[in-house]
C-alpha cells in the first residue's frame, strides 16, 4: 500500500493545524466552562479529528483529481502524478472519513460527534463539491469546516447545551475560524491567481482582479479584528486579547500594505503573516484559560 501516498492526501498539516484548533477548544471549555478536563477525552478528540480532517481531505483530493493537473501547484500530487490511483484514494477518503465519525460518536459525546460530521459535510459537500467550481463565494462558506473542529473540541468538554448544542462563547471561538478563512485563502488565491485562471476555478481575484480582491481581503480582516477582541465581552481575558491584538494588528498592517502592492509576490508575504494566525489565536485561548484574568 503507498502509505506515503495516502499520507499526502491526507494534507498532514491541515490536520495538525485543525487538531490544535479542537485540541485548545477542550482545554479552554474545560477551564471556562467546565467540567474539569478529562484526559481521555482529549485523547479521543485528537483521534476523531484527525481522522476527519485526513478523510475529508482525501475525498477533495479524489473530487479534484480532473483539475490538478491543470495547476502548477498542484499537478504533482498523488493521483494527476500518478503515484497513486483514484478508486484507492476515495475508498480511504470514505473510510476514513466514516471512521472519524463511529469513533466520535462512541468514545465523544453526540454534540461534538454532530460538528465532526458536519465539518466533513462543509469541506466535502458544501465546499470541494458544490461551491469550489460555481460560486466566488466557494471559500468564505467552505470556511465552516474549521470553525466545526473548533466547536468539537469545545463541546468534547460542555456537552449540550441548550438551545443550540454550544454555548455562545463556544460558538463566537469557533467561528473565529470562519472569518479568518477568506483572509488566508484569498492572499494564497492571489499567490496563485494563474493557477485558478486556467482551470476555471472562481476564485476572488479571478473574477474581479488582483486590486480588487486585496480591498476585500483588508475589508475582511478589518472586521476580523474587532471581532476577535470583542470576545473579551463574552468571557475571554486579558491574555488572550493581548495576543490577539497584536497578531491581529501585524494582518492589519501586511493586509493593507497588500493594497497598496497587490502583487502575487507581496500576497505570498501576506499569506505567510495569516497562516499562523489560526495557531496562535487559539493558543491564545487556551493560555488565557490557563492564566485567566479580567478588569
Amino acid at each position: 500500500m503507498a502509505a506515503k501516498e495516502l499520507l499526502e492526501v491526507s494534507k498532514p498539516r491541515i490536520v495538525v493545524l485543525l487538531v490544535i484548533t479542537a485540541v485548545t477548544s477542550m482545554y479552554a471549555a474545560s477551564k471556562l466552562i467546565g467540567p474539569d478536563l478529562d484526559p481521555m477525552g482529549l485523547l479521543h478528540i485528537i483521534i476523531a479529528g484527525g481522522l476527519a480532517s485526513a478523510g475529508s481531505s482525501a475525498l477533495n483530493h479524489y473530487y479534484d483529481r480532473d483539475i490538478d493537473p491543470l495547476m502548477k501547484r498542484t499537478i504533482s500530487r498523488p493521483i494527476p502524478s500518478g503515484k497513486i490511483k483514484a478508486p484507492t484514494v476515495l475508498a480511504y477518503g470514505l473510510a476514513v472519513s466514516v471512521a472519524s465519525v463511529v469513533y466520535a460518536y462512541f468514545t465523544l459525546n453526540w454534540v461534538s460527534t454532530f460538528f465532526i460530521g458536519l465539518g466533513i459535510f462543509f469541506y466535502v459537500i458544501i465546499y470541494t463539491a458544490w461551491l469550489k467550481r460555481k460560486n466566488s463565494s466557494n471559500i468564505v462558506i467552505g470556511g465552516f469546516a474549521g470553525s466545526a473542529a473548533s466547536m468539537a473540541g469545545w463541546t468534547a468538554a460542555t456537552g449540550f447545551v441548550p438551545p443550540m448544542g454550544i454555548d455562545l462563547l463556544g460558538f463566537l471561538v469557533g467561528f473565529l475560524v470562519f472569518v479568518w478563512t477568506p483572509s488566508h485563502f484569498w492572499c494564497l488565491a492571489m499567490k496563485i491567481r494563474d493557477d485558478y485562471a486556467e482551470a476555471r476555478v472562481p476564485m476572488l481575484p479571478v473574477l474581479i482582479g488582483m486590486q480588487k480582491t486585496s480591498k476585500y481581503i483588508l475589508a475582511n480582516t478589518a472586521i476580523l479584528l474587532p471581532y476577535s477582541l470583542a470576545l473579551y465581552a463574552f468571557g475571554l481575558g486579558l491574555v488572550y486579547v493581548a495576543i490577539a491584538a497584536a497578531s491581529g494588528g501585524l494582518m492589519l498592517v501586511y493586509h493593507y500594505k497588500l493594497t497598496k502592492n497587490p502583487t502575487s509576490d507581496f500576497a505570498w508575504k501576506a499569506y505567510k503573516v495569516t497562516a499562523p494566525y489560526l495557531t496562535i489565536i487559539f493558543v491564545a485561548v487556551a493560555l488565557d484559560a490557563a492564566f485567566h484574568f479580567r478588569i
